[in-house]
């Protein structure tokens, strides 16, 4: 095992090298003139803040200013927090919604991107999905992206254009598709992108049951990763645990969803019956997947709420390009999702992109030129 000296010097140089490759593809675009030479640049640039991440802002980066908002919401006030340059606080506009994760629009992940988009001159919208938040997929989100869209328009302090970007990590990048389809959406959006995200929610759900998927290419096995089962679990606890067990456990999978294994365990040593023991038994022992028969069950019963949770079926009703990102080896939600939607919008004007770069929802791993051109031609129809 690298010592941490060592180990830092291997960080150090991975973020070197990635720099280096940035710098020469933009030397590059410019040096040909490709067209439009700045959306590549601007890509480039934000691709470098992304490898950053976890590190302190450069010198000399761009000052961004955060504004705190309440947005009004149909369901009740949505948290929100809107980025811009400081020394040119209007420009097209963008909202991003958070995946599935208790912090939400102060994700470790999140903030950065918000900031780095922003840097390069977009004006960035992070609405709270506060359903999502709380680990679950339901269409609160679609309603609360939509208000955010919508909202964001209405800023024309900051907002240049008349349309403005959606793009919705994990599953909230399929509810993201899911609202782009919506007529109350029409005309509104100059793009929107997944990066991460489902095509069919239930197809995903039964491959963290049985770690299985159907793909474009016929049925594969794949290892999923325990998170999204224990989110399934989460979701459903009223279904495995009697009345009195229902808060503490539904407590302590959170409390572990939120990798606080110690406050998990304090909450389930509350548990008083059997039922609540085998449960919490399977979450520690990661064989949640034990469960399989009625979650099999449970998901056969919700297959309309699912679809309409789901983009499949309604991709082409989008009237903004579209934009798939996936990462190669997403064991969240595999990357086949992608796929299916690229099938689904044939000749339709978009974009996908399957990439060894990407994990689940961000910047990472290591791969050739080709991958690395790739992923900078993806982001630059951001800009």
């Amino acid at each position: 095992m690298l010592s941490s000296v060592a180990a830092t010097s291997a960080k150090n140089s991975g973020f070197a090298r990635r720099r280096r490759w940035l710098a020469a593809v933009v030397v590059l675009l410019l040096a040909a003139a490709w067209h439009p030479a700045l959306r590549y640049a601007h890509a480039a640039q934000f691709l470098e803040a992304l490898s950053l991440l976890g590190k302190s802002e450069p010198p000399r980066a761009v000052r961004v200013t955060s504004e705190e908002l309440v947005i009004p919401g149909a369901a009740g006030p949505i948290r929100a927090r809107l980025y811009f340059r400081a020394d040119r606080p209007r420009g097209p506009g963008v909202v991003v919604a958070h995946g599935v994760h208790y912090r939400g629009i102060d994700e470790r992940r999140l903030v950065p991107f918000a900031r780095a988009l922003a840097r390069e001159g977009l004006v960035v919208l992070t609405p709270e999905l506060a359903e999502l938040a709380d680990y679950r997929i339901t269409a609160s989100g679609i309603g609360v992206m939509t208000q955010a869209v919508r909202y964001l328009m209405t800023r024309r302090d900051h907002v240049s254009d008349e349309r403005v970007g959606l793009l919705g990590f994990s599953f909230a990048g399929g509810l993201a598709l899911v609202a782009a389809a919506l007529p109350e959406l029409h005309g509104k959006l100059s793009f929107v992108t997944s990066v991460g995200g489902h095509q069919d929610l239930a197809r995903v759900l039964h491959f963290l049951i049985h770690d299985q998927i159907a793909t474009p290419r016929g049925l594969e096995h794949q290892k999923a990763h325990e998170y999204g089962l224990v989110v399934l679990v989460y979701q459903r606890i009223e279904a495995f645990v009697p009345a009195p067990d229902v808060p503490v456990l539904r407590a302590a999978f959170k409390a572990w969803l939120e990798e606080d294994r110690s406050g998990a365990r304090t909450f389930a040593s509350q548990r008083t019956t059997a039922a609540g023991e085998r449960l919490w038994s399977l979450l520690e022992a990661g064989t949640l997947n034990t469960l399989g028969p009625e979650l099999d069950r449970m998901l056969a019963s919700e297959q309309r709420e699912l679809a309409a949770l789901s983009p499949s079926g309604h991709l082409r009703a989008i009237d903004a390009p579209v934009y798939l990102l996936h990462g190669a080896h997403d064991s969240v939600i595999p990357p086949s999702e992608t796929d299916f939607g690229d099938g689904e919008l044939g000749n339709v004007p978009h974009a996908a992109l399957v990439s060894p770069l990407i994990e689940h929802v961000e910047v990472s791993g290591a791969a050739g030129l080709s991958a690395k051109l790739k992923l900078l031609a993806f982001m630059a129809n951001l800009f």
